[in-house]
């Protein structure tokens, strides 16, 4: 008989990786099921997730501080206690592995994205982000939220980083070993598809992500194309700042196929946020044999070959040179670094990746 598992994830709220990563995960590995504290109807409509069995917790909260702690006591509570009757569960996230404690005697994985952020390397920026009369009751969220997340892994049998700079995270903050299962790209999906002439920017508008740059560097050339594939906190300021600019569209979030045929015919891509845990968008960039202008930093330096699959500029780059990658980076250099970017990203393909997390579930 089948084992039977379950991915657990926190919450289903936008099409980013970690996203990706859970489904892929879920429809990889047969006998697996998911569980989430909530999802968002118009991200992730019901029909998205017909092809699978699933437990939505709906610990859903418009209050972001309050959401956390809903979604923690949502998979700590008695209406996660049905996770014991798993063989195996596989933890995706900062909050849902706080449901290992109802899985006593049962196989557990954690698979980290990267330990919370605003409780660990990142505390002071997202400190600065509230008002000043909320910091406080952000540090004692901090507080919980480490605590809670701690316990928490410490109880699992096997623990996972998406990246070797996510596995040296888990190192210096937690002192524990993980084994690196890099994300899966979908290889048959992202495809090159024809020359085109535009640059695509993929991050997540968030202030992290840096494509603020980006968009400045596109309005300093008028002559260079530039889409903007995403949604997020900043897409409303940045479409104003760019609202004069014919040369830069925004899509916000596109479909699959949608997707893969603005990937496919761009020149190439631009991926430039603060120490990125892995990046995804990246490797699908190179998949459709599409170069990458990145940064010498964080989980890019474990996926973009400076020269060969793209440029990586300094991990703190200015606009000028930004302006200068793209510049340099012509149609015929683009192009010429085509069958590297391919064979580059097959290194990451989905099955890989479920090839070896099948063989850590069942031990």
């Amino acid at each position: 008989m089948a084992l039977k598992g379950v991915v657990l994830y926190d919450f289903l709220h936008a099409k980013g990786g970690a996203e990706r990563l859970t489904l892929d995960l879920v429809r990889g590995l047969e006998g697996t099921e998911l569980c989430f504290g909530y999802r968002q109807p118009d991200v992730f409509p019901s029909e998205a997730l017909a092809d699978m069995v699933s437990h939505d917790l709906k610990a859903a909260t418009p209050i972001p501080g309050w959401r956390t702690l809903k979604v923690l006591r949502a998979f700590a509570g008695q209406q996660s206690a049905f996770l014991q009757d798993y063989d195996w569960a596989v933890f995706s996230g900062v909050l849902a592995p706080v449901a290992v404690r109802h899985r006593r005697g049962r196989r557990n994985l954690y698979y980290c994205h990267t330990p919370p952020r605003f409780v660990y390397d990142l505390r002071a920026y997202y400190q600065q982000q509230f008002a000043l009369p909320l910091r406080p009751a952000l540090a004692v969220l901090a507080a919980y939220v480490k605590h809670q997340y701690e316990a928490s892994v410490s109880q699992m049998d096997v623990v996972i980083a998406n990246s070797e700079n996510v596995r040296g995270r888990l190192r210096k903050f937690l002192g524990v070993e993980a084994t690196v299962v890099h994300p899966p790209i979908d290889v048959e999906r992202f495809r090159w598809r024809h020359r085109g002439d535009y640059f695509v920017s993929l991050a997540r508008l968030e202030d992290f992500k840096r494509v603020d740059l980006i968009v400045e560097a596109f309005l300093r050339m008028p002559s260079k194309e530039l889409v903007v594939v995403s949604g997020g906190a900043q897409f409303e300021t940045l479409r104003t700042k760019a609202a004069q600019a014919p040369n830069i569209r925004f899509t916000s979030w596109l479909g699959d196929e949608a997707l893969a045929e603005v990937m496919g015919g761009a020149r190439a891509s631009i991926y430039i946020p603060r120490d990125e845990d892995f990046g995804m968008s990246p490797v699908e960039s190179m998949a459709a044999g599409k170069p990458v202008i990145g940064v010498a930093e964080g989980g890019l330096l474990e996926t973009i070959v400076h020269g060969e699959t793209g440029w990586l500029l300094p991990a703190d780059p200015s606009v000028d040179q930004i302006v200068d990658a793209v510049a340099s980076l012509t149609g015929d250099a683009a192009e010429a670094m085509r069958t590297a970017c391919e064979r580059r990203a097959r290194e990451f393909s989905k099955q890989r990746f479920l090839g070896r997390m099948g063989e850590l579930v069942t031990g």
